[in-house]
């Protein structure tokens, strides 16, 4: 016997299986920094953090996790993401990228959960003025690497890992470290901003290749003061250090060129 072959008139979502949920998980990064006590002159402290929420209810109450929550039938997932940001933290208005997708049976005690993700590397001072609110009893910023050896709830060990990845790419092939910087800075500067998301980064020739190198020439220029002079700064070390700043130019990555 044939099967009906499916079409506007016969076709019914009851013949399907659904998933019992569709939420989103908000992975906000930032980096803190604090000055250093002493008099001798010297770059900041600088840690990478992640925010999270300690649960208020089953499943996993008490346990800490990731924001977020159930995307509503007429709203997008990202929409569901930002609403769900600021239901559970108070935090809104911060510029959030698509990561991933989690979909393997088991990851939810509630049932067959799709869950998609969210992430955002964003200023300190964006996150001012969170607070708990919603399903959440508690919202702090955690360093990422206590974060990492901390038992979260559902499969967000992994969501972080993901997105901890995804935003260490964005940080190398992308502008974004602009974010926690003044618009005038040291190239010292620039490169601590960089390990501080990404650890592993060195290059004792940064200065060099940032400035001339071919794909990276025109990121950043130096800064000239009124009457065309080169503008120094002494405010992190004894020597004063050229001043740049970004152009606004973004070159176009490629494995071929």
């Amino acid at each position: 016997m044939n099967k009906q072959i499916e079409n506007e008139s016969n076709y019914s979502a009851s013949k399907y299986r659904t998933p019992d949920g569709v939420p989103a998980d908000i992975i906000i990064f930032t980096i803190a920094s604090e000055e250093r006590a002493g008099t001798k002159k010297s770059l900041p402290m600088r840690e990478l953090q992640v925010m999270l929420i300690q649960r208020k209810r089953w499943p996993f109450e008490g346990k800490w996790a990731l924001p977020g929550g159930f995307c509503d039938e007429f709203e997008s997932m990202e929409d569901c993401a930002r609403r769900e940001l600021e239901e559970e933290t108070g935090v809104r208005d911060v510029h959030m990228e698509y990561c991933n997708v989690y979909s393997a049976p088991g990851r939810d005690p509630r049932g067959w959960m799709i869950s998609h993700s969210f992430v955002a590397l964003v200023n300190e001072a964006k996150l001012k003025d969170r607070r708990a609110a919603d399903d959440a009893a508690d919202v702090r910023l955690f360093p990422v690497s206590a974060a990492q050896n901390m038992e979260l709830a559902f499969d967000h060990n992994q969501v972080l890992e993901d997105a901890l990845a995804h935003i260490r790419q964005k940080m190398l092939t992308t502008t974004i470290a602009k974010a926690f910087l003044p618009e005038e800075f040291t190239v010292s500067e620039l490169y601590q901003v960089i390990q501080t998301v990404v650890p592993e980064f060195a290059d004792q020739n940064f200065l060099r290749k940032i400035t001339s190198t071919q794909s990276r020439k025109g990121i950043i220029e130096e800064v000239l003061g009124a009457n065309g002079e080169r503008k120094m700064s002494n405010r992190y070390s004894q020597r004063a250090a050229q001043l740049y700043r970004f152009t606004g130019y973004k070159p176009q990555l490629s494995l071929y060129s």
